[in-house]
């Protein structure tokens, strides 16, 4: 690539499509060596590798920890109570809903309920799909498509031959469908046409933070709204999390149990601290420092809570921050594929390399020590079970990840570049790198004015194609990532 190109103030983005191809290879031959940061290695474990240590790359493969990622404490009695209204005798379609505030357990529950054998085989067909704030009707059509048959051509596809196809693969079979975070009565209003009528024991399994949204779903149907842990649970549920099922010291129950406490036993709130706990578990100064800082918030509300886990953050080490920050950027419940999100940390430069390994290598040790530390979930494994092919953030991590990176002008978000570049001389440090993130589709990009030299990356989140632009200077990288 030229290292002297100079930045026009528009570019036809068919043009920019047209040269993809030859702009890819460009990217994967690049010399890594430009590509490091000033963080401090450690040694990392990969995606296929027990979480028993971090001071080795060797051991168990993932499939060991599967038991770790599926903790399930003090939900067994609510499981089972959605799960035999499931399954019941009822031939009519019926809607079950689980309520209550984020990070309540709400996709626990529903996890376990969706992943029981006895449902599993009541179900012929079983579909879990995420909605969001932000609904779009298209996006889940093509969720519940893919759920059903691998392999379908759907991008051509119009939306009334989505919608066609959804009730042609229902249509007679009895089916349960989990249409998780759902906000609006707009949106069930116009989900529910989807779903055929069948009298033979289908069901839809909601999620919601809004009550309203489940009483409008099925006025008579079964509601359980889900409250916080009892002492004992968050205790139980902390311990399992920090000592996987060895015996805690005496001295850990006085500062864990205030732990728990500053946490409102608040289930997302006990996980992410206990991953922060996990990495110095035998350490009591530790300890005592952590349950004080928790004692300082109150987690009756969404700012409280994001002060809670605002704590796993103050607590990760130099070299994961950027790499947790990059998160922030995405879309609600946006789903990561582990090879892309590897591949656009390496382009970021976050990745520091070290001898003997790759950065993709080490990149999967630092997205495994995201994992460990509960800010990211595991969404899919392989078929072997043994590696994480894609990945996700919950919504309130999410909203702490995002509110440090424009805390710390690390990204910015916009969706429209004229308006941005504008703002961005004024607000931003000349010295400090930005990434910039749109999320809405952009199909007739003009940029009024030339971008600033401190301009690290811009990222279009276009569906289904994903454009990263790294630029240098006036040089500039154009990636394409399929889908």
């Amino acid at each position: 690539m030229r290292n002297n190109v100079d930045f026009k103030r528009s570019f036809d983005l068919n043009d920019v499509r047209r040269s993809l191809k030859s702009v890819e290879v460009d990217f994967m031959s690049l010399n890594v060596d430009r590509m490091k940061t000033d963080s401090s290695p450690r040694p990392q474990r990969t995606l296929n590798q027990s979480s028993a240590t971090q001071s080795t790359t060797s051991g168990n493969s993932l499939g060991s920890k599967k038991i770790l990622d599926n903790i399930f404490v003090g939900i067994d009695r609510d499981a089972e109570l959605i799960r035999d209204k499931l399954v019941d005798d009822g031939k009519k379609l019926d809607v079950v809903s689980i309520v209550g505030m984020g990070g309540i357990g709400k996709i626990t529950v529903a996890t376990k309920v969706f992943n029981d054998g006895y449902v599993k085989h009541h179900f012929r067909i079983r579909v879990w799909v995420t909605v969001s704030q932000t609904y779009d009707k298209r996006a889940v059509l093509i969720q519940i498509l893919e759920s059903i048959r691998d392999q379908l051509d759907l991008e051509k596809a119009s939306d009334s031959r989505l919608r066609e196809l959804v009730h042609k693969h229902l249509m007679g079979r009895r089916y349960l469908i989990v249409i998780d975070d759902i906000w609006h009565i707009e949106t069930w209003d116009n989900l529910k046409l989807f779903f055929p009528h069948g009298d033979n024991g289908s069901r839809i399994l909601i999620t919601s933070r809004i009550t309203e949204v489940a009483k409008h779903a099925n006025l008579d149907g079964m509601i359980l709204p889900l409250g916080c842990l009892n002492k004992e649970k968050g205790w139980e549920l902390l311990c399992q999390k920090v000592f996987r099922g060895n015996k805690y010291p005496e001295w850990s129950l006085k500062p864990g149990m205030r732990i728990v406490e500053s946490c409102h036993r608040l289930p997302l709130a006990v996980v992410v601290i206990a991953g922060v706990l996990a990495k110095e578990a035998w350490n009591e100064k530790f300890w005592m420092e952590i349950a004080y800082s928790a004692s300082l918030y109150i987690v009756g509300d969404q700012n409280g809570c994001l002060e809670i886990l605002g704590l796993s953050y103050n607590n990760l080490p130099l070299h994961l921050r950027e790499c947790f920050l990059y998160l922030g950027g995405f879309p609600e419940d946006y789903m990561f594929k582990v090879r892309d999100l590897i591949w656009l940390w390496v382009a970021e430069g976050f990745i520091q390399q070290t001898e003997n390994r790759s950065l993709e290598d080490i990149a999967e040790g630092y997205l495994m020590d995201l994992i460990d530390r509960n800010l990211v979930i595991v969404a899919h494994r392989s078929k072997s079970n043994e590696g994480v092919t894609a990945c996700k953030v919950h919504d309130l991590v999410k909203e702490l990840c995002l509110k440090k990176a424009k805390e710390e002008r690390f990204i910015l978000q916009t969706e429209r570049l004229v308006l941005f570049f504008h703002r961005y001389n004024v607000i931003t440090p000349p010295y400090k790198p930005v990434r910039v993130f749109i999320n809405k589709d952009i199909y007739d990009p003009h940029i009024a004015h030339p971008p600033p030299q401190n301009l690290r990356s811009i990222l279009w989140l276009i569906i289904p194609e994903r454009w990263v632009m790294t630029l240098q200077g006036v040089s500039f990288l154009l990636c394409y990532l399929g889908c």
